[in-house]
């Protein structure tokens, strides 16, 4: 007999702001990732870009794929 699991979860809609600043964090780090790569800046230099980043987009979904809780 097969067995099925149903996980119920709450997810609240993006509105237009956030989605905004989600798509230019991610740019944005991107662009960081890239230069980093490229030995353009080091780790610590990256580490403060994100931390920056961060802070003014509040992205959303950073903070659940970090695991980190959102409060």
């Amino acid at each position: 007999m097969p067995v099925t699991s149903v996980i119920v979860s709450e997810v609240a809609a993006m509105n237009e702001e956030q989605f905004q600043a989600e798509k230019l964090y991610y740019i944005s780090l991107s662009a960081a990732k890239s230069m980093l790569q490229k030995g353009v800046i080091d780790e610590g230099v990256y580490a403060v870009i994100q931390a920056n980043l961060f802070e003014k987009y509040h992205p959303i979904s950073a903070v659940l794929l970090s695991g980190n809780r959102l409060t």
